[in-house]
């Protein structure tokens, strides 16, 4: 009996192993040297055929609700921004540049902004308007999120979640368990293997985007001020091990510290302004 589980358990979690084992670096390492080895079974034409899907429905809603580019100047602002980050894009990827990188802009009391899979970027009012941004702090949040999809952090996500779910299936075939305590067992996997990586991502967008924003010729302390900014509208935040973020105070330590190590990168920028892009995509949903 022991014999026959013990091959059971085999089967079922080798393919799973192996599809761990499948492991690739999605950028270049830039000046800030990110050179983690990634997770990626999902393939990158999926996961942009998906974000093209989701943000044509995002800016229809959007539309639809009054609520997309409803500032002119404050669109272009953002685009403008958005056109000096993208050609920087190429020190992590070549083909970067080239993207179809799209920017909008959302009414929402919300403060947040996001980066989707090959470059669909949308930025909420809300997170301009409450944190009263700079030009700088904009390049800051716009450099991080955007340095989520050079990464791929969104594929690597999925990929997890696909091994997790294959690894839950494993689990109720061996164990007959299901229901309540198979949930259990999810919040488990989640948080020794999906949490971890999050707060990874975090970080590695962080470095990655004070680069960004320095070779554009913005400040990369402005990251420092956002999220001293966003400390104070935070105080009552979980403490850092319950969260899919670094705390605010590591996040600020962290930021400081690689924001001097491309410093010279924004002072030559600021010597030498870099071209901005030609275009940066004015969609209609």
């Amino acid at each position: 009996m022991k014999k026959r589980y013990f091959w059971t358990i085999s089967l079922l979690i080798l393919p799973l192993m192996t599809l761990i084992g499948c492991s690739a670096q999605t950028t270049k390492q830039g000046s800030v040297g990110i050179e983690r080895q990634q997770m990626l079974l999902v393939s990158e034409q999926e996961m942009q055929k998906g974000a093209d899907q989701a943000y044509r429905e995002v800016l229809a809603e959007a539309e639809k609700n009054h609520a997309l580019n409803t500032d002119p100047k404050e669109l272009k602002r953002l685009r403008t921004i958005a056109s000096r980050l993208i050609p920087q894009t190429k020190i992590y990827r070549e083909d970067a540049p080239d993207w179809q990188w799209e920017v909008n802009l959302l009414k929402s009391d919300e403060l947040n902004a996001w980066c989707m899979p090959g470059g669909k970027i949308a930025f909420y009012t809300g997170i301009i308007d409450t944190l009263q941004l700079t030009d700088d702090e904009i390049a800051a949040i716009m450099g991080h999120e955007m340095a989520h999809a050079l990464r791929e952090h969104s594929r690597e996500r999925a990929s997890q979640q696909m091994v997790s779910q294959a690894g839950l299936t494993a689990l109720s075939i061996l164990t007959g368990i299901q229901g309540p305590a198979l949930d259990a067992s999810n919040m488990v996997m989640q948080t020794t293997f999906l949490l971890p990586n999050s707060r990874t991502h975090e970080t590695e967008a962080d470095r990655m985007g004070v680069e960004l924003a320095a070779r554009a010729g913005y400040d990369p302390y402005a990251a420092v001020s956002v999220w001293e900014k966003m400390g104070k509208l935070s105080k009552d935040a979980p403490p850092e091990f319950l969260s899919t973020h670094p705390s605010n105070a590591t996040r600020v330590d962290d930021l400081k510290k690689y924001a001097a190590m491309v410093e010279p990168l924004y002072q030559q920028a600021k010597k030498n302004p870099p071209k901005p892009a030609k275009i940066v995509s004015q969609p209609k949903p």
